[in-house]
C-alpha cells in the first residue's frame, strides 16, 4: 500500500475540532501512549503522560484493547495530520458506575457522571451553605430591627 501524504490524510478526515471531546476505541497499546480510533476510523494518540492526572507504571495498567474511551483532541499536526489526545480531566464513564446506579447527562455535550458519592457530598454542602445564609440573614435582620 502507497504511503499517504499529510495533506492526503487530512483530506479523508473527518472534522475535528481542538479542546472538543470525542468517543474513541483502543486500537493498540505503546510504551509510550495508546492509539486510539476517533469517529470516523482516524487515528490518534494518547501519550502515558496524557492517560491519568496522577502517575502510571504502565499504559496497561489503566488501559486494554477494545477500551472505549472519551478523549479530548489536545493538537492536530497540519503536515502530518498526527492527532494529540488526552483523557485527563475528561470523565471516564467507566471509572464510575460499578453498582448500576450513577447518575449520567450531559452539559454542553460533555458527559458528566454523577455518583451516590458525591451526590450525598453535594447535598451536605448545600445544606451548610443554606444553614450559613440563614444564620447571616438572621444576623442581619436583627441589626436592622435594633436601628429602628
Amino acid at each position: 500500500m502507497a504511503e499517504q501524504t499529510g495533506e492526503q490524510i487530512q483530506a479523508t478526515k473527518p472534522a475535528l475540532t481542538v479542546g472538543e471531546i470525542y468517543d474513541g476505541t483502543i486500537l493498540k497499546l505503546k510504551p509510550f501512549g495508546a492509539i486510539v480510533s476517533l469517529p470516523g476510523g482516524v487515528p490518534g494518540l494518547i501519550h502515558i503522560s496524557q492517560i491519568a492526572n496522577g502517575f502510571i507504571q504502565s499504559v496497561e495498567d489503566v488501559l486494554s484493547i477494545g477500551d472505549e474511551v472519551l478523549v479530548r483532541v489536545l493538537t492536530i499536526e497540519e503536515a502530518s495530520g498526527k492527532i494529540s489526545l488526552s483523557m485527563k480531566d475528561v470523565p471516564q464513564l467507566s471509572e464510575y458506575d460499578e453498582n448500576g446506579d450513577d447518575e449520567y447527562g450531559y452539559i454542553n455535550d460533555t458527559p458528566v457522571v454523577i455518583s451516590p458519592a458525591q451526590a450525598a457530598s453535594f447535598e451536605e454542602k448545600l445544606k451548610s451553605w443554606q444553614k450559613l445564609s440563614s444564620d447571616r440573614i438572621a444576623g442581619i435582620n436583627r441589626r436592622n430591627k435594633r436601628r429602628k
